[in-house]
């Protein structure tokens, strides 16, 4: 017998049944579950390239510096506000543009101490990314999908976190619960400030204007501002996981490597909008 799942087709949006290995609809769409776990709903017309997400070159050096952990204390504030703000629901949270699952799990891990039936999924558009996180988290569900399609029911999540990932406001209002949450991470304006300084001659500070999110309110903004350690290959790492990468010429390059330790202020802005608390006859926006 075929199981319910989370999911709904990304083609005609029935909801989609797990049977063995295969979800699939109520129109015979089939999906397979990958070996590791992960399930791809990024139909091939729904792509714009062939392999679409960062390259592979990008995910290492993101991969490489986020084990570093220096990214560990917004990991760390952004799960502590997962449980906050789903307290008292079912805890179904997606995590968006979630790469390899490094916040993802630690999601994951504060909301089951807190609720042992959350669920946890993480979504990118990004099929080698999401293959390892699937393979070395097992504690969350991964899928492959388009942020702007996102392939979840109306109304079936308590809440979302976007960490720089983009999304159609449509998409978030459709997809949250009354009452639920977005969570995101924007970088405020001092954000790897000493690296930009290396790059440009006019540094511009980061714009601090908060998103506005149709049938959301704004309930809560915190900064989290430090500053970073960094040998001169994690600053490599670091500049190669940033669209900075492409403006960076060889000579900065080897200037970034040759440092014993590169100083740089990392200025984060989270927000937490709520979705309006509303009847359940009302229509989806």
């Amino acid at each position: 017998m075929a199981a319910s799942s989370a999911y709904h087709c990304p083609l005609c949006h029935l909801p989609l049944a797990l049977e063995q290995r295969t979800y699939r609809c109520a129109n015979n769409h089939q999906f397979d579950v990958a070996k590791e776990g992960y399930v791809n709903l990024m139909p091939v017309q729904h792509k714009r390239s062939k392999d679409p997400g960062d390259n592979k070159e990008m995910m290492q050096a993101r991969r490489r510096f986020l084990a570093s952990d220096h990214y560990n204390p917004l990991r760390q504030h952004v799960a502590s506000l997962c449980v906050e703000h789903l307290q008292n629901t079912s805890g179904q949270l997606l995590d968006i543009g979630c790469g390899e699952g490094y916040y993802t799990t630690e999601f994951a891990n504060h909301l089951r101490q807190a609720n042992e039936q959350a669920h946890v999924f993480g979504l990118d558009i990004s099929k080698i990314a999401i293959r390892y996180a699937a393979k070395r988290y097992p504690n969350c569900d991964f899928v492959v999908a388009s942020s702007h399609r996102l392939p979840f029911a109306d109304r079936s999540l308590d809440g979302i976190v976007r960490i720089y990932a983009p999304c159609k406001a449509e998409e978030l209002a459709r997809t949250v619960r009354s009452g639920g949450v977005v969570i995101t991470v924007t970088p405020a304006e001092r954000h790897l400030l000493q690296l930009r300084e290396l790059i440009y001659q006019d540094v511009r500070m980061h714009s601090e204007a908060a998103e506005d999110l149709t049938g959301f309110e704004l309930i809560d903004e915190q900064k989290l501002n430090y500053e970073m350690a960094l040998s001169g290959h994690l600053a490599l790492d670091l500049l190669q996981m940033t669209p900075y990468a492409w403006k960076a010429n060889d000579a900065l390059r080897a200037t970034l490597a040759a440092y014993d330790t590169f100083a740089c202020e990392v200025d984060f802005m989270i927000r937490v909008y709520q979705r309006a608390i509303v009847d359940d006859s009302e229509a989806v926006q």
